[in-house]
Formats: structure tokens, sequence, C-alpha cells
């Protein structure tokens, strides 16, 4: 597994990171999928205190104990949840976040988290503010590293420019290329890119053809699209699921490709794909294929 340095941090990341929001509700069975992916040689784990109201910080926190040494944990903070446990507000005030780090912290049974990240943000939020508290924790060793998860150009142009952030997380894959208009921005800026939905819901791998089926669509795709620019797919790349990570891989702004998994079976099946090198001529022909989408909100 080769590893990319996340922006000028000096932190090395494994091409292919592990998302962890699908990991099941088992300690064992998430286990079994964290040493598989260590295993395979990855180190990048990324959770939040939001998924499952903090019970997934809690399964990533078991299934690495002993293991904290190797690995770059990765959470994120500003969604608060209501008393009540269902729902949130957005929060990035220093107050919530500072707050939301200790429990993260305990949750995951670590004493320092390698990549933190604002959970979303606003151009209502008071930046600077949101800033000093990961700079205040950062001067207090509990994080490593910051950044940021959002697909806003207004809001991560503002973060990275007034921040020293490292990592910006975006989807962007074949069917959802609209990242590719603002990486020289975050390249500029020092930053790397942490991709999200690299194999869009499953579409860009070996069940995408079954899967359009029961899809209304993706991103700018209506569900004829979406059927039509599958199956195209499927007609030039021998192995979609390893074009689809060798395709995001392939943009030297981006540092690491998340997968999600619920079994060892899938992660096994995506650790494969990896390894599969396709040919740059392939990707090119693929890249032809899809559309060159743009957002059409929070434009700079």
């Amino acid at each position: 597994m080769e590893k990319r340095e996340l922006g000028k941090s000096g932190i090395y990341v494994s091409e292919i990171g592990l998302g962890c929001m699908s990991l099941p509700n088992d300690l064992a069975e998430s286990k079994n999928i964290i040493d598989a992916a260590i295993h395979a040689g990855i180190n990048y784990f990324d959770t939040a205190d939001l998924y499952d109201n903090g019970r997934n910080e809690e399964l990533l926190g078991f299934a690495l104990k002993g293991k904290r040494n190797d690995i770059i944990l990765a959470t994120k903070a500003g969604n608060k949840m209501n008393p009540d446990g269902e729902g949130w507000t957005w929060d990035s005030s220093k107050a919530h976040i500072m707050e939301a780090v200790k429990k993260s912290l305990t949750r995951l049974d670590t004493d320092y988290i390698d990549v933190y990240q604002l959970h979303g943000g606003t151009m209502e939020d008071k930046v600077e503010e949101t800033i000093d508290a990961f700079e205040s924790l950062k001067k207090d060793g509990l994080i490593r590293q910051y950044g940021i998860s959002s697909i806003r150009p207004t809001v991560i142009k503002r973060f990275l420019d007034t921040s020293s952030a490292v990592s910006v997380m975006m989807q962007y894959n074949l069917l959802d290329r609209r990242p590719e208009e603002w990486f020289p921005m975050i390249n500029d800026s020092g930053a790397s890119v942490i991709t999200r939905g690299t194999i869009a819901k499953g579409f860009l791998t070996s069940e995408g053809l079954s899967r359009v089926e029961k899809a209304n669509g993706f991103v700018e795709y209506d569900a004829g699209e979406l059927k039509h620019t599958v199956k195209a797919l499927n007609e030039v790349a021998d192995n979609l699921h390893s074009a689809a990570i060798a395709f995001v891989l392939r943009e030297k702004t981006v540092a690491s490709a998340l997968v999600g998994a619920s079994s060892s079976e899938q992660l096994l099946d995506s650790i494969i794909a990896y390894e599969n090198k396709i040919d740059s001529s392939v990707i090119d022909e693929l890249r032809n294929i899809t559309k060159m989408h743009s957002y059409k909100e929070h434009r700079l």
C-alpha cells in the first residue's frame, strides 16, 4: 500500500483509507474489518462523532487497541446532537468543539487525534473562532492537524485562507467530478483532498449495473443518464471498481481515497481493486464518457 503526504503536514496516509461509517454495530465484526484493513496496509481511518451518535467512534477505538501508534486516526465535529438523541444542530463554536473533542477522545480511547475535521460549515460561521479552537487543540497536543469536510467552495476557500488546515474531505468519483474545478485552489493552499464516495454508492463496482436499475439518479445524472453512463463505463473497463479507484488517485491533490465496508469481504474487494493496476489510457477513456458538472451553489 503506497502512502501520500497529507498537505505539508509530515503525516503520510495510505492511498486507500477506511471510511468507518459503514462498520457493523458489533465489536467483533468491526474488529475483523479493522484488522483486515491494517493487514492490507491501510493506516488511515475516518469516523465522526455524529455517526450512530458516537457509537462508531467507540467501535473504532475498541478495534484499534494496541495498534494506535501504527495508524492515522481522523474524526469530525461540528454537529451537536439534540438532548433527546434525535437529530442534531450545527455548532461550530469554540466552546462546542473544545467539549466535543473530549468526548471523542474518550470514545476513541486515545490521547490524541491525528486529523480533526470540521464536519461541514457555512458562510455564517464565525470562522476565526472555529479555527482558534483547532489551533488551541494543536497547541495542547490533543490533535496533530486539522481540516474540513465540505463541498462548498466558498466555505473551503475561506477556511484554507485563514488557517493551517491540511485536508479537505469531498465526495469525488467518476460520476461526481465537481471537485476538479477546485483542486488547484486546494493544492495551492498546501492542503490535500480526502475523497469520500469513491465508488459512488457501489455504482462503480461489479454490482453497479444491478444497483442503477433501482436508483433514481445520482448527483446531476437522472435515472436514465445514470444507467446509460454506468453501462458505457463497464463496456470500457474490464474492472470498473479498479478503474474508479485509479481515477481518483491519479489526481495529485488527492492524498487518500476512502472506501467503506460493512464486512471483511467488501473491504477485500476494494483492496484487490486497488492492487489491480489500470492503464492510463483506460482512465482517459472513462473520463471522456462522464460529464464534468459544476457546483451550482456556494461558488466563489
